[in-house]
Parts: C-alpha cells; structure tokens; sequence
C-alpha cells in the first residue's frame, strides 16, 4: 500500500486551481491550493528506499521548489486579504516548514503561535495535538509531553495512532526508552499502512535496543 496517492493528490491540486479560478476573491480557497501545493512538495521525500522519513529526516533537496514557490506566493495573497480562515493558517505552517533550509532551522514558535490561532478556529484535539508537538520542537520538550498528556486523559484520541507516535517520540527524545517503545507499540496496533508500521516497528527496535541492562 502507497503511503500517499500521487494520482488522487494531482487531481485535488487541479479541482483546487479550478475552485480558485471560479471563486478568485475567497481566500480560503487559495490557502487551501497553497496547502495542497506545499504538502504535495515533499512527496519525493517521504519515502526513501522504501522507508518512511519523517519531516526531520527527508533529503530537502527532493522537495519541489516550484511547488513550493507557487504555494508560497498564495498563501501571501490569501492573507492579504484580512479574512483568516483554517485553511491558510495550516498553510501559513506548512510555509514556514518550506522555507526552513533544514530541520533545526524550522521556526517552530511560531508554528506553535499558528496553532493556538487555528485552536481558537477550530478547537479539536488533533490541532491540539499538533501544537503540542510544536511546543515540544520549541526546546520545551517536557511542557509539549505534558500537554499531550493532558489530551489523552480524555480518552477521545486513544484510537488516533499519531497521539502515540508523537507521545512516544518526545519520550524518545527525553531518553525515556522503555516509555517511548510501549507507546510506539500502542501505535503499531492502530496502523494498517505497511509503510508507516515497518516505521513504526523499527523505532520499537530501536528504543528496545537502547534500553539499559537490569543488573
């Protein structure tokens, strides 16, 4: 099973242009093509050698740039237009990751400031989630794991295999190994793409493997 469907993503990026074309002065709409065109740049990139590469990980060189250059120019003009709406705000976030030159160079604070204005739009656990996330990248790690904490103790994303996934990499990144391997576990159970569970599988590997020796 692909993890993404080029075929399907090329024909929503041509309906978007459609929409655009017969609805010009809707800002939504064109943050929703620079969305699709942005997301859609790093396609190339996701997969290497059969592997899944998160985001940290992917070779910047593959990403589209002409992709990414029309996705910037209309998330500008979109929010020229004074009417935020959901859809260029996540726009305005996956711009600011385009624009990053590497990783560590991500403006991650103010993708987190981003998300606390779509939570107010849209204030859903998953946009939480996502912030959370941010904040942690932000260099504050244990704040970002405390907050996601506090979103699964409602239970409402326990079937959401990202909260696990997410939880357990800041684990992960803490050093708290034998946490982050029973929380990468608990996302392998809710996966069906082969590509993201061979990922996920091999970062329970990992944090096992790293795990110190009982005396």
């Amino acid at each position: 099973m692909d993890l993404v469907r080029h075929d399907l993503c090329a024909e929503a990026i041509r309906l978007g242009r459609v929409l655009c074309e017969l609805l010009p002065n809707q800002p939504e709409n064109i943050g929703l093509l620079a969305l699709m065109l942005l997301h859609d740049s790093r396609r190339n990139a996701r997969v290497s050698e059969g592997r899944l590469r998160t985001l940290e990980e992917q070779d910047r060189s593959l990403w589209d740039q002409a992709a990414i250059s029309e996705g910037l120019a209309l998330v500008e003009k979109a929010l020229r237009m004074a009417r935020i709406g959901p859809y260029q705000l996540q726009a305005a976030i996956a711009a600011l990751h385009a624009q990053a030159s590497a990783s560590e160079a991500t403006d991650w604070p103010q993708i987190a400031a981003l998300y606390g204005e779509l939570l107010d739009l849209n204030p859903s656990p998953v946009v939480a989630l996502n912030q959370a996330v941010a904040v942690a990248m932000s260099g504050a790690i244990e704040e970002g794991l405390r907050q996601i904490d506090d979103l699964g103790s409602s239970g409402s994303l326990d079937q959401y295999y990202l909260f696990h996934a997410a939880r357990a990499d800041l684990l992960r990144r803490l050093d708290r190994r034998a946490e982050a391997a029973a929380a990468y576990r608990a996302a392998v159970h809710l996966t069906s793409n082969q590509i993201e569970l061979d990922f996920l599988q091999r970062r329970v590997r990992e944090t096992e493997e790293l795990q110190p020796l009982t005396p």
